[in-house]
């Protein structure tokens, strides 16, 4: 007899700008769907720019952003948090700890990538 299993929730995850490489590591988690635009309604968008934070929350005030980056610059977490963000994670690490992180942030919590500190 067949077991059922419960569904995973599918994420839709909006990166900005888009990131075809990312966008198609992403996928391959079996809960993370990547969308293409804001209209999709993302619950989560992963930015560059702080500034890209302020404008997609008025577009979708429920979605929890994410914001890239290489490394840590003095007063870019604090920025990142006072503009709205839901945490700070480094760009380069592994797929698997961005898709945690995806998780997480869907989930009300703040993430600052440990690397960040």
């Amino acid at each position: 007899m067949p077991v059922e299993h419960p569904r995973t929730r599918t994420l839709r995850v909006l990166l900005e700008p888009q990131n075809p490489a990312l966008a198609l590591q992403l996928g391959l988690q079996p809960d993370i769907d990547v969308v293409r635009d804001a209209a999709a309604r993302p619950e989560v968008a992963l930015v560059e720019e702080v500034a890209a934070v302020t404008a997609l929350l008025e577009d979708v005030p429920e979605c929890r952003i994410l914001v890239l980056t290489g490394s840590a610059r003095p007063g870019l977490r604090e920025a990142a948090l006072a503009a709205g963000a839901a945490g700070l994670i480094v760009r380069d690490g592994p797929v698997e700890d961005l898709a945690d992180a995806i998780r997480r942030a869907s989930t009300g919590e703040t993430v600052i990538d440990p690397a960040l500190g």
